[in-house]
């Protein structure tokens, strides 16, 4: 009956992209705009779309990941979407690296709550000689106990950086490109685009697995949107977190408010037929914009976090655990 429903000509102009992907054919920009141009009564046969693609590479699995916020506040940095940034007022709570244990810690939580990876996370422009050795330090630790994957994210990095992190036994690096490189001055100042591409290659260069993604919602153009989603594709990013603005007070960008559920569902159609081979998270500000409409990115992003973000709460285990198994998914275990 839902067939009836759905208009046939938009049905075939999305059924024919993911086609496309599914032949390992690129999108032109045309095409990739057209995906965020969609009318809303066009949600549908785009979200089918979506997850032929998706499920001709990733089945019905959903990958989960954790994050612990190692270090917190404390950045030199001036991004605007960010309450850890110099320039926020955002009354969060600040401190230095965890210690050793506690990052221990936070992966057998992981382990508990059915993530594949653990996500350690810092602040900052880019990680001391002390915060590098006490993360490999406890990264080798947590391999030896767990059977995890290990990302980091500890902003920007060295070549040797990057080598000292590969052989502590890190899986994945996660340094987002945020938005598109002419929107990028907007957002930051104390560092370029160019600053975390340079990253982006000295990771994939060491043998660790990229992750980059970006943030919605931040005054972009669909031009734009679709500039970084190429550039992701061109970087070759084997995971891509799509995060969704959540404009948080004290922050340049509060008081930002331009996304709407099925925006965010374009969006994640759009980066799932650009990049279909791709891990596609839905990151940080799922909840808050998603809302009732979260399991429907399922069927085009393929991860998500559980638990909470950085500075911002995320939905309760148990409520995704449900989310999963009320859509027919099931969780990916994790395979080193």
């Amino acid at each position: 009956m839902l067939e009836l429903a759905l208009e046939p000509v938009a049905a075939s102009r999305f059924d024919a992209l993911a086609t496309k992907a599914l032949a390992g054919e690129e999108l032109t920009r045309g095409e990739a705009l057209s995906v965020l141009a969609a009318e809303d009564d066009q949600l549908l046969p785009l979200l089918y779309a979506a997850f032929r693609v998706r499920r001709a590479h990733f089945g019905r699995k959903v990958k989960l990941n954790m994050i612990i916020n190692a270090k917190s506040g404390i950045c030199p940095e001036d991004c605007g979407y960010c309450s850890q940034s110099i320039v926020s007022t955002a009354p969060i709570e600040k401190y230095q690296l965890l210690s050793r244990e506690t990052l221990l810690e936070g992966a057998r939580e992981a382990w508990a709550r059915k993530a594949g990876t653990y996500c350690i996370v810092a602040s900052g422009r880019r990680p001391s000689a002390r915060e590098l050795g006490e993360v490999t330090a406890a990264v080798r630790q947590i391999k030896e106990e767990l059977p995890l994957k290990v990302c980091a994210c500890l902003g920007l990095l060295s070549e040797d950086d990057a080598l000292a992190l590969k052989e502590a036994g890190v899986d994945r690096y996660n340094h987002n490109l945020n938005t598109s490189r002419d929107n990028h001055a907007r957002i930051t100042t104390t560092h370029t685009y160019d600053d975390r591409v340079a990253t982006v290659e000295a990771v994939k260069s060491a043998g660790i697995s990229p992750c980059a993604g970006f943030i919605a919602g931040m005054g972009e153009r669909d031009e734009q949107l679709v500039d970084v989603a190429f550039a992701l594709r061109e970087l070759d990013a084997d995971s891509i977190p799509v995060n969704f603005l959540n404009a948080i007070d004290g922050t340049p960008l509060e008081g930002t408010r331009e996304l709407d559920p099925r925006r965010c569902l374009k969006v994640l159609a759009l980066l799932r037929l650009v990049c279909p081979t791709k891990e596609i998270r839905v990151a940080g500000g799922r909840e808050v914009n998603l809302g009732a409409l979260q399991p429907l990115a399922l069927y085009a992003a393929n991860s998500i976090f559980i638990g909470d973000y950085l500075t911002t709460s995320g939905q309760a285990a148990e409520a995704d655990y449900r989310m999963i198994s009320d859509l027919g998914f099931e969780i990916e275990e994790c395979a080193l």
